[in-house]
């Protein structure tokens, strides 16, 4: 528990500072387009090929779709904290990790190992005469790891804890939320039934829970550091508390993006998702309506809980050769890349619109058209052309559909594990969503004369114009907040060069229920006054949703 003291104190310093502007738009399945919803479940042919068809409001596959894009990214998995994922993953022969301690002493029970010093070295504290020890561990052999996505070691109640739970303890608990040597205790005990090593979490960086210091690691130094922050030599100010904390932060923030944390490699042919609704129907009912802010495993039925708990150990005791081979990362990661930074551009040229201006309205429709026949330039067939005299985008069909199949069409017939088999769904459900309403907004342009290769108009309806980019602006925002992509989550305007953009973190600005408990008088652990010296940080106004904004690098420090 002394770790949890160590880190509240240091960050206890943190205020919080201005927001900015930047803001994104929560996950909601809204119709505002009069188009009908597919009442049936995922498409599993994708025979039928309506433009007016929206997907399920309980289709799960862009979720699935989105989080794998995330996995080991610190941006994301701060935004969105309660994960649904666990996959298997190795950390490779040579692997430096870091660990920080009051005593001389390598541990020889379950222990917490840091992927950068940064993150270690928050833990070194005590008074000036004693200093700290810190350890630099290296992987002698691929360490077999366990990875829980999302912010998966802050200690919250509202669903961070809940996967580790149901491996831990068999059920989510979240009055266990804080027993964190039991759960490492129980979490190694289960796991060394099936060869795991250690397991994979976030809070400020990404850490081990490493279950054995004598199995496949090997110290290179043992250093008797002086304390970076002696809380017994005068001056304490906020700036010392300040530096280490951002430092940890800063370090964090370097797995923000992809390809993220690049001392794990995770196996997605074996990934388990609760957003599996084969696997785990119960949770379909305990997320209706709701916002994926709040999605969490706490509803889970028993039954539900047990097959996904079998599935893990299965999946653990397969071998990697079973597996079809797929690129899953490399496949959905091209899948964003095309998609992307055209989608949020056709956004900006709609949202940015003068509508009392009849030639603003045209030369953004024109500017948009040419980036919808970009996106699908590769599906145009020759004899696509709309009918004389109709109105009806059924002509485009055959583009929708080349669009929406292009990446996974010849993928079906391979031998996949049951996880794969949920990441090529995820592949085909989120594609055809992009493709119906990219494909839709290209045709109704094409009809509207608005294209300069197919059904070119010289003398332009400005008022239909002015319908159809109205109609565009709202398909384009739909889309993108059905998708919810993080990359499009960013500080606007971007940040300075003494910045960094920057999302609540726990503890940092969370309410006082959220922040660690003392640690008793007589624990083992660094010399450490409980709260601190510092001032405890107002509570920020987003810890709930957190909305990005730029925090200064260096003095004076803002959060």
């Amino acid at each position: 528990m002394y770790r949890l003291t160590v880190l509240w104190s240091l960050l206890a310093a943190l205020l919080c500072s201005e927001w900015s502007s930047a803001t994104q738009v929560p996950l909601n399945v809204a119709d505002g387009s009069g188009a009908r919803l597919a009442t049936s479940g995922p498409d599993t042919d994708l025979v039928h090929w309506n433009f007016e068809d929206l997907p399920n409001p309980n289709a799960t596959g862009h979720l699935v779709f989105e989080t794998v894009h995330s996995l080991l990214q610190h941006w994301p998995n701060t935004r969105m904290r309660n994960g649904h994922t666990v996959v298997q993953g190795t950390v490779p022969i040579g692997t430096y990790l870091y660990h920080a301690t009051n005593r001389h002493r390598v541990p020889t029970t379950p222990d917490w190992v840091a992927m950068n010093p940064e993150e270690s070295t928050i833990f070194c504290m005590g008074p000036s005469e004693n200093g700290c020890w810190h350890l630099t561990l290296v992987t002698t052999r691929p360490l077999k790891v366990l990875y829980f996505d999302g912010n998966s070691a802050a200690k919250l109640n509202s669903g961070t804890m809940d996967t580790q739970d149901v491996l831990t303890w068999g059920k989510v608990l979240p009055e266990k939320t804080w027993m964190e040597q039991e759960r490492i205790a129980a979490l190694c005990e289960w796991g060394s039934q099936h060869g795991v090593d250690g397991f994979i979490r976030m809070e400020m960086d990404f850490e081990v829970m490493m279950c054995d210091f004598s199995s496949g690691l090997e110290v290179v130094s043992f250093l008797h550091l002086a304390s970076p922050d002696p809380l017994d030599v005068p001056p304490v100010t906020e700036s010392r508390g300040f530096l280490r904390a951002f430092e940890s932060l800063h370090a964090g923030s370097w797995s923000n993006r992809f390809p993220g944390e690049l001392h794990v490699q995770l196996d997605l042919s074996n990934i388990v998702s609760f957003y599996d609704t084969d696997l785990v129907p119960s949770l379909v009912p305990a997320r209706f309506g709701k916002e994926r802010w709040d999605h969490r495993v706490l509803n889970i039925s028993d039954e539900d809980l047990l097959r996904a708990k079998t599935r893990v150990e299965e999946e653990l005791a397969r071998p990697r050769e079973l597996s079809s081979g797929v690129d899953w990362m490399a496949l959905i990661g091209t899948i964003v890349h095309r998609y992307a930074s055209r989608l949020e551009l056709m956004q900006y040229l709609l949202g940015s619109i003068a509508w009392g201006d009849p030639g603003a309205i045209l030369d953004a429709a024109r500017k948009t058209q040419v980036q919808l026949r970009v996106s699908l330039m590769s599906h145009i067939v020759l004899n696509a052309a709309p009918l004389e005299g109709s109105n009806s985008l059924d002509w485009a069909r055959p583009t929708f559909e080349s669009c929406a199949t292009s990446h996974a069409a010849r993928l079906e017939g391979l031998n996949m594990t049951p996880s794969e088999k949920l990441l090529f769904q995820a592949v085909r459900e989120t594609t055809k969503e992009i493709c119906r309403v990219v494909t839709g907004m290209w045709a109704s342009g094409v009809l509207a004369g608005l294209d300069d290769y197919l059904n070119p108009k010289k003398d332009l309806n400005i008022t239909a114009i002015t319908h159809l980019t109205r109609k565009w602006e709202g398909d384009v925002n739909r889309l993108m907040q059905w998708l919810d992509w993080n990359v499009w989550v960013k500080c606007r305007p971007e940040c300075s060069i003494e910045e960094m953009c920057y999302l609540s973190t726990w503890p940092v600005g969370f309410p006082q229920g959220e922040m660690p408990p003392p640690s008793p008088p007589d624990e083992d652990g660094p010399y450490m006054p409980s709260p601190g010296p510092f001032p405890v940080p107002d509570t920020a106004p987003d810890w709930r949703r957190p909305q990005p904004r730029c925090v200064r690098r260096v003095e004076p420090y803002t959060f």
